[in-house]
C-alpha cells in the first residue's frame, strides 16, 4: 500500500505543473465555464483515475524502464512511431518550459534576473537525476501533501470571505478567456494534455512495481487526488471571481490576500511543482535514449540538462506554448489506444 500511494503522489507531483498549481491552467479549461466547471472537474477526476491505473499496470506488466516498448506496444507500428515522437518531443519542451517558469517566479518573487532561477532549477533538476529512480519517485511524491495543504488553506480562506453570490461569481467566470468551447471539451482537452507528458513517467513508474495490483492502485490514487486538486482550486477561484479575474497566477493573488507568508509558501509550493515535472520530464526523456544503468546515463543528464537551459533562453517555450494545444488533440489517440490495450487485458486479467 505504501508503495501505491508513493506512485500516486509522484503521479500528481509529476503532473502538477506551474499552469496547474498558479491556477491559471485550471481558470482556462474550467472556472471560465461556470458552474459547469465543476462537472468538469468531475470528468477529469475519472478520466484521470482511469488512465493513471491503467498506464501504471502497463508499465507494471512489461518490466521496462523507458516508455518506448509499451507505447509500441498499445499503439502498434504505425501509431506506436507518431506517439512515441509526440510524447518525447514534449518531454523535452515541457521540461524546458519548467526551467524558463522558475526563472519568471524568481524575478516575481525576488526581483532576480530570470536566468537565475533557470540556472538554480537546472542545477538542482540534474543533481536529483543523478540518483536512482526509487529515490527520484519518493522526492517527487514528498511535494503533494504540501501542495495539497496549501490549497486546503486557500479554499477555506475563499469561501469564507466571498463578497459576491454565486450567481454574480458565475457571470465574471464566464467572462475569463476559455482554452475550449464547452465545458466537457476543455476537461476531456486538459486531460488529453496532461497524460500526454506524463504518460512516459508514469509507465516507468508502474515499471518499479512487480505487482500489477499495486501499480494500478498507485495510478488510481494518483489520478483521484489529481481531481480533487482541480475541483478544490476551481472552487476556489469560482467564489473569489471578482478578485482573481484576469490575473496571471490567481492562487497566488489568493495566497498573497490571507497574509504575505502564505503568499511565500505558495511560491515555494510552485517552484516545487516546476521542480517535480522538470525532474519527471526530463528523467524520462533521458531514458528514451540512454538505459539508466548504462555508463553514459549520468553524461548524458548533465547533457541534456545544459541543452535544456540553453533552449528556455532562446524562445523555445514560445515554441511549445504554440503547439501545446495541437498536444491535447494528439494525446486522444494515446488515450484511444490506452483503452482498447486495457480492454484486451481483461480476459487475461480474469
Amino acid at each position: 500500500m505504501k508503495k501505491s500511494w508513493q506512485i500516486g503522489g509522484a503521479f500528481v507531483g509529476l503532473i502538477v505543473g506551474a499552469g496547474f498549481a498558479s491556477g491559471q491552467e485550471i481558470m482556462q479549461y474550467f472556472t471560465s465555464f461556470g458552474l459547469y466547471g465543476i462537472a468538469g472537474g468531475i470528468v477529469a477526476t475519472i478520466a484521470f483515475a482511469f488512465l493513471g491505473m491503467s498506464l501504471a499496470q502497463l508499465g507494471a506488466d512489461s518490466q521496462t524502464t523507458s516508455h518506448k516498448e509499451v507505447i509500441y506496444q498499445i499503439g502498434g507500428r504505425y501509431v506506436g512511431v507518431l506517439l512515441d515522437i509526440v510524447i518525447t518531443f514534449f518531454l523535452f519542451g515541457v521540461a524546458v518550459v519548467m526551467f524558463a517558469g522558475s526563472g519568471s517566479t524568481f524575478e516575481q518573487m525576488f526581483g532576480m534576473n530570470p536566468m537565475i532561477g533557470s540556472i538554480f532549477m537546472v542545477i538542482i533538476t540534474i543533481l536529483t537525476l543523478l540518483l536512482n529512480v526509487k529515490n527520484i519517485i519518493n522526492i517527487i511524491a514528498l511535494v503533494t501533501p504540501y501542495l495539497m495543504g496549501i490549497v486546503f488553506i486557500i479554499l477555506i480562506y475563499s469561501i469564507f470571505t466571498m463578497d459576491l453570490t454565486i450567481a454574480e461569481q458565475n457571470v465574471l467566470a464566464k467572462e475569463q478567456s476559455s482554452a475550449a468551447s464547452n465545458w466537457l471539451v476543455g476537461a476531456l482537452l486538459y486531460v488529453s494534455y496532461n497524460i500526454a507528458a506524463g504518460t512516459a513517467m508514469l509507465i516507468v513508474m508502474g515499471g518499479t512495481v512487480k505487482e500489477r495490483k499495486i501499480a494500478g492502485l498507485g495510478g488510481f490514487l494518483g489520478g483521484i487526488m489529481l481531481g480533487v486538486l482541480i475541483i478544490l482550486i476551481n472552487i476556489a477561484l469560482f467564489v473569489k471571481m471578482d478578485v482573481v479575474g484576469g490575473t496571471a497566477m490567481p492562487t497566488l493573488e489568493l495566497a498573497k490576500q490571507i497574509h504575505p507568508v502564505v503568499g511565500i509558501l505558495m511560491s515555494i509550493a510552485l517552484l516545487g511543482m516546476m521542480y517535480n515535472t522538470a525532474v519527471g520530464m526530463l528523467y524520462a526523456f533521458t531514458v528514451r535514449f540512454i538505459a539508466p544503468d548504462h555508463k553514459y546515463f549520468k553524461i548524458g543528464i548533465v547533457v541534456i540538462g545544459l541543452i535544456g537551459f540553453v533552449a528556455s533562453l532562446v524562445g523555445f517555450t514560445t515554441l511549445v506554448g504554440k503547439v501545446y494545444s495541437t498536444m491535447g488533440y494528439l494525446g486522444f489517440a494515446l488515450i484511444i489506444a490506452i483503452i482498447i490495450s486495457w480492454l484486451r487485458k481483461i480476459p487475461k486479467a480474469s
